[in-house]
């Protein structure tokens, strides 16, 4: 079955990015000149995906304004002439059926999955989440599409990870596999290293059969208060098959600082206005703080000689 719905969790408090999130979602926190759940919703659209359901809580009502209209903001820039720019804050509203419905309590990833069972119904659909920015030539989720489309399974994106990073995702426990897809035996949450069955990480995106429903509904909230949705996965594998998929593109942590820098400054250099300029500007700064560091350097090292 052709997979046409999608779910992004953005419910989230963003504690990672205050106090900047204490009153702007991090979903809308831009990279360049686009909130970064636009990278996630120009994926799944670019998947083929018709609806999408944005999982919302507290204060996140900038996301919902931003895929509005704006009738003073449209008028303002016709007025002006900036025809260009009105048809892309136009056309922001039309990409896709949006729909949202409001987390009420932060109770994890998988209880915001079960918020959308309504929405599912019984079409397999597919989970993007917001951290993860994917660079690619085919979108990481219409590669997992392709799968699921062909297997009738659900599949998982995965990543392999340093093992000193393993402990910060889920991973997978691997049967067998063909080429760069895996038959998934077990799945465990945030293992330490030692105890890790693979280094194969569960990357934010997903294909899921609507019978995920009935695992989330019998898995009990773990020690955090949260219920993990790779907890319902690891039921739903001893019933039916699920397959991961070590994806092809760029993966970017855009929930960390330093991943969020990062993509900031990637997608920045490959901006047809900016990257020219901007990469001619990194360069200067290099220069510069080259020197900075000789002059530190040789001053330090004439007060050890005298």
């Amino acid at each position: 079955m052709k997979v046409k719905k999608a779910i992004i969790p953005a419910a989230g408090l963003g504690t990672r990015f205050l106090p900047a999130t204490k009153s702007l979602p991090k979903e809308m926190l831009p990279i360049v000149d686009k909130p970064t759940i636009q990278y996630i919703v120009d994926e799944a659209i670019s998947s083929g995906i018709e609806d999408i359901l944005i999982i919302t809580g507290r204060g996140k009502w900038p996301i919902v304004d931003f895929y509005d209209r704006s009738p003073e903001l449209e008028a303002h820039l016709k007025k002006k002439g900036l025809l260009d720019l009105l048809e892309k804050i136009k056309n922001l509203s039309y990409m896709a059926n949006f729909h949202y419905i409001r987390q009420n309590e932060p109770l994890g990833l998988g209880h915001a999955i079960y918020c959308a069972k309504s929405f599912v119904g019984q079409e397999p659909f597919a989970v993007l989440l917001g951290d993860d920015i994917i660079k690619s030539n085919i979108p990481v989720t219409k590669q997992l599409m392709n799968i699921s489309e062909e297997t009738g399974s659900s599949v998982i994106g995965i990543q392999e990870v340093q093992e000193s990073e393993v402990s910060k995702y889920g991973i997978i426990d691997p049967l067998d596999h063909q080429g760069n897809i895996w038959r998934v035996k077990n799945l465990v949450e945030k293992p330490i290293p030692a105890k890790a069955p693979s280094r194969l990480a569960i990357i934010g995106r997903y294909i899921i059969n609507p019978s995920i429903f009935k695992y989330l509904e019998e898995i009990s909230a773990g020690t955090d208060g949260e219920i993990q949705l790779t907890d319902a996965l690891k039921s739903m594998s001893k019933d039916e098959n699920i397959y991961a998929c070590l994806f092809e593109g760029k993966r970017y942590d855009a929930g960390d600082k330093l991943g969020y820098l990062k993509a900031t400054v990637e997608f920045a250099l490959e901006s047809p206005s900016l990257g020219e300029r901007f990469e001619k500007y990194l360069e200067e700064l290099y220069l510069e703080r080259n020197e900075i560091r000789k002059r530190v350097v040789k001053q330090e090292n004439d007060s050890a000689a005298s």
